[in-house]
């Protein structure tokens, strides 16, 4: 189920799904958030494939974020909000159920929906480029529930502040030091890292691993008001700033934001 944009290719016993879109630092598309199940089922029914790699093309980024560029055709009104968020939650949420293990290999840019989408990997192996962030606060749009409490799971809620209401970028060395990432080494390195993980993976049992991802997602869980955090992240996407913040990214200047 590749697609151009998004290639899954199986190389002995690792799949990897690489995001490939480099002339928008690798940006997911729809039709990428569409793909990604997909190449992910393809990976879960294949006995030989023992752990996936998710990484982006080229040198630039593992994935800048969502295309913004597409928002204001189809993300511009409650309906297609509405769509596209479907779409990207059924990504989100096959990424997070997947049983094997998932290893995010990262270079340079890994913003917004990208960080969301290391963040549901098992292991984040970075390299001393890479940087972080999620930008939700210069946009105007909201943010799921469920992707934040993946990042306070992962961070604590304390950085988890810092990182949405700064919306800066955080270094390799910041985040390994916070616990966002696992492993940092030098660019040239990169792969060699990832595979040496991926051999130690492979080498051991499925079913014990399958049962230790199931379970420690179980003993995760936390009752929240869901009904409240999307009521909260729908304002966001119906405000008068989120319009703000769109036009502004197209024309390439700072947004005005007036709270509206």
């Amino acid at each position: 189920m590749s697609t151009e944009r998004l290639i899954g290719r199986k190389d002995g016993a690792v799949g990897w799904l690489i995001f490939n879109n480099p002339e928008r630092r690798n940006a997911v598309s729809l039709d990428m958030w569409e793909a990604i199940p997909h190449v992910l089922d393809d990976f879960a029914a294949d006995g030989e494939v023992r752990v996936v790699v998710l990484t982006g093309a080229g040198d630039k980024a593992f994935v800048s974020g969502a295309d913004i560029s597409q928002f204001e055709k189809e993300r511009s009104t409650a309906e297609t909000v509405a769509r596209y968020d479907e779409i990207g939650e059924r990504a989100q949420t096959r990424l997070k159920t997947f049983d094997k293990p998932l290893i995010a290999m990262i270079r340079g840019y890994c913003i917004g929906g990208g960080l969301n989408i290391a963040a549901s990997c098992d292991i984040r192996i970075a390299a001393d480029d890479a940087r972080f962030g999620i930008p939700a606060a210069k946009m105007g749009l909201g943010y799921r529930a469920g992707s934040m409490k993946q990042l306070v799971d992962i961070v604590g809620a304390a950085y988890a502040r810092e990182i949405m209401i700064t919306a800066r970028q955080f270094s390799a060395a910041e985040a390994l030091a916070i616990g966002l990432v696992h492993k940092v080494v030098p660019v040239m390195e990169l792969e060699t890292a990832t595979r040496a993980y991926c051999d130690m993976i492979a080498a051991n049992a499925p079913l014990t691993m399958r049962a230790a991802k199931r379970i420690i997602r179980e003993v995760m869980t936390a009752d929240y008001d869901a009904a409240a955090c999307a009521a909260w992240v729908k304002e966001c996407f119906a405000s008068e700033d989120y319009a703000e913040g769109r036009r502004a990214f197209m024309e390439k200047r700072k947004p005005v934001f007036k709270g509206r």
